[in-house]
């Protein structure tokens, strides 16, 4: 009987599938943290630094910061926050792709919002390898102070500190990362004696990133001139009217409204976008 068990124990872990193996984290551009898993990007696309317009402070703020890290210097945690489609996202993968085109020794590695419990196995797999990696958290916010707390801990004064060959890079639509709801106005309602104390409490996890760059909503000057370099970029005709219509159309004017405008014209022209 005890043989027969031991057969059938056998035979279902021969057809179990084998668990994960994490990719080399020497040997990629990109990398998505799986939770348990290090994976190989399958395209990192980013745009050419150039090609992001409004935001030349934000870039060159961003990219020494990550050149710094890259080189085994002191660097921030960054958070860039501020309105939708300004190009937060775009210029995270665009700096660390121009810090790697110059020969920078740097990796991103992207975590969705719900492995973020799992950072700390993240950080003991990366902690030791001769390489820097810019964390990447997209649109990250809390509906809690309390929820952002082992968050807070990670960027400092937690016990499992991220390494130092590794900083995180946040970008979330609200400055705070926590809304600043009706707790400010009756603290009694989440327990607050003090009324500061519940607003403490919603900034301690934003006051935690050294670097905080804000995003905000473009003009019809700015969002025409993004449009204009990506015509030429593309070999696009300009036409300043359509593109405006566009944005109308769309009820906005940011960086993600023109490259939809973009894609548009490119396939009224028959082409495609790399």
């Amino acid at each position: 009987m005890t043989d027969a068990l031991d057969r059938i124990a056998a035979a279902l872990e021969r057809l179990a599938p084998p668990p994960p193996t994490s990719a080399d984290p020497q040997a990629h551009a990109a990398y998505v943290w799986r939770g348990d898993t290090l994976t190989a990007a399958r395209a990192f696309a980013a745009l050419p630094l150039a090609q992001l317009h409004g935001v030349a402070a934000q870039k060159a703020a961003l990219v020494a910061n990550l050149d710094r890290l890259a080189h085994g210097h002191a660097a921030h945690d960054v958070l860039l926050w501020g309105a939708r489609g300004t190009g937060k996202s775009a210029l995270v993968k665009a700096a660390v792709a121009h810090l790697q085109a110059a020969g920078a020794s740097l990796a991103l590695i992207e975590i969705a919002t719900h492995d973020l419990g799992s950072l700390p196995q993240l950080f003991a797999k990366i902690a030791d390898v001769p390489r820097a990696f810019a964390l990447f958290i997209d649109d990250l916010g809390f509906d809690a102070a309390a929820d952002g707390r082992a968050l807070r801990s990670m960027l400092e004064g937690g016990a499992e500190a991220r390494p130092a060959n590794a900083r995180l890079l946040v970008t979330a639509n609200r400055r705070h990362l926590i809304p600043r709801d009706s707790a400010e106005q009756d603290p009694t309602a989440s327990g607050q004696i003090n009324p500061r104390d519940a607003i403490d409490d919603q900034l301690a996890l934003a006051d935690r990133f050294g670097l905080s760059l804000g995003f905000h909503v473009m003009d019809q000057d700015m969002y025409l001139a993004v449009v204009e370099g990506y015509t030429t970029a593309h070999a696009l005709p300009f036409d300043p009217a359509d593109a405006v219509g566009w944005a109308t159309r769309r009820g906005s004017r940011s960086g993600r409204v023109a490259w939809h405008y973009i894609v548009d014209l490119a396939g009224r022209h028959g082409k495609t976008l790399g």
